[in-house]
């Protein structure tokens, strides 16, 4: 189990984990980072379009961050304890597309998943690639809540000499 760049395997659909967004963590993350109405209160989220209080397009993106991080983690540690070198990646050059389809709203259960679309080794920096991943998150209904294409910087097994 490496995650060196060249055995990252395109189209593969990792699962990431899933969460529960509860009112109390929506309004919380709110009130922090996007402090608008219909993510503050029931109340005022009725009368907005959504007409329910739902999450932060942003409080969804970060638990999916949270989710990719932990696995990234996970691997480290498995790899560590076979003996096996664990390869350098990050940071991340950027993402696009970031859509939010439908609203995240309380008690969704959202799962989460990340598939490698594309790969390209760096003229610049040739112990490196760049993988680009399709990222998404989808309801208990089965609709996509989340929808993003991310890069990441990933060490090439060359260049570790493993």
């Amino acid at each position: 189990m490496s995650l060196f760049f060249e055995d990252i395997e395109l189209g593969r659909v990792i699962e990431l984990g899933g969460h529960r967004f509860g009112a109390e963590e929506i309004v919380a993350f709110a009130r922090e980072f996007d402090p608008q109405p219909f993510h503050l209160s029931e109340e005022a989220a009725r009368e907005s379009l959504f007409g329910h209080l739902c999450a932060s397009g942003w409080h969804t993106v970060s638990i999916w961050m949270r989710h990719a991080v932990a696995r990234e983690h996970r691997i480290r540690a498995e790899l560590a304890a076979a003996g096996e070198p664990a390869p350098g990646f990050g940071p991340s050059p950027g993402v696009r597309e970031l859509t939010w389809p439908t609203p995240v709203y309380v008690d969704d259960e959202i799962s989460f998943t990340t598939s490698p679309q594309t790969k390209r080794v760096l003229a610049s920096r040739p112990g490196w690639g760049v993988v680009e991943s399709l990222n998404e998150g989808v309801n208990q209904e089965g609709r996509t809540v989340l929808r993003f294409f991310g890069s990441l910087f990933v060490e090439r097994r060359a260049r570790a000499g493993a």
